[in-house]
């Protein structure tokens, strides 16, 4: 995963609010995509800065959940104190010298690896869907445009996972065997 790019759908939306990031210390690379919530000025201002600052901290630390844990308990403390003006769904991923892949997110976003001609999804979604899967009695159950977790809140793990039963931030590692791609999306790339 030397190489990335980067790409965008506004379709009619006027104010995106959605940035990227990537930063590499001391050969761990930190890739991060970042959908901001709201369409105000400020938030356009804001979300660029803070896809910056995970992907630091992520990079420095080797590990996705580190990094993404230690900012998302920083805007954690100031939501509690001041309230929080910004929110945004955040999906980090790092390589790290060798064979490890970690991922760590907050929000509905994913993150896809393809080895060999196959994805594997390796995020789950934090979202209302996730929450209340569809059955035979109720189809459309959940919505999968009500997330259940973001950066900005002011909620811990235990806060998430006794209302919604996952934490705030969840993480995953995965060995790279080979040759492979990583895609991370945020909402509106769906498999259905």
């Amino acid at each position: 995963m030397r190489t990335y790019a980067i790409a965008q759908h506004t379709g009619s939306e006027p104010g995106q609010c959605d940035a990227a990031a990537v930063r590499t210390v001391n050969g761990n690379r930190a890739y991060v995509v970042l959908d901001a919530l709201g369409r105000l000025g400020t938030t356009q201002q804001w979300a660029p800065g803070a896809a910056r600052h995970i992907a630091g901290a992520a990079a420095r630390r080797g590990d996705a959940g580190a990094g993404l844990r230690y900012v998302y308990n920083l805007y954690r403390e100031d939501a509690a104190c001041f309230g929080s003006e910004h929110r945004a769904a955040v999906l980090v991923a790092v390589k790290a010298p060798g064979e490890l892949l970690t991922v760590a997110w907050c929000g509905d976003v994913r993150a896809y690896l393809i080895e060999h001609g196959t994805a594997v999804r390796l995020s789950e979604d934090h979202n209302k869907r996730r929450v209340y899967p569809a059955n035979d009695t109720y189809p459309y159950s959940g919505s999968r445009n009500q997330i259940t977790s973001f950066l900005g809140s002011d909620a811990t793990d235990e806060d998430r996972h006794g209302r919604y039963g996952h934490p705030a931030v969840e993480s995953a590692s995965r060995k790279i065997t080979g040759p492979c791609r990583l895609l991370l999306a945020s909402d509106g790339a769906y498999v259905l």
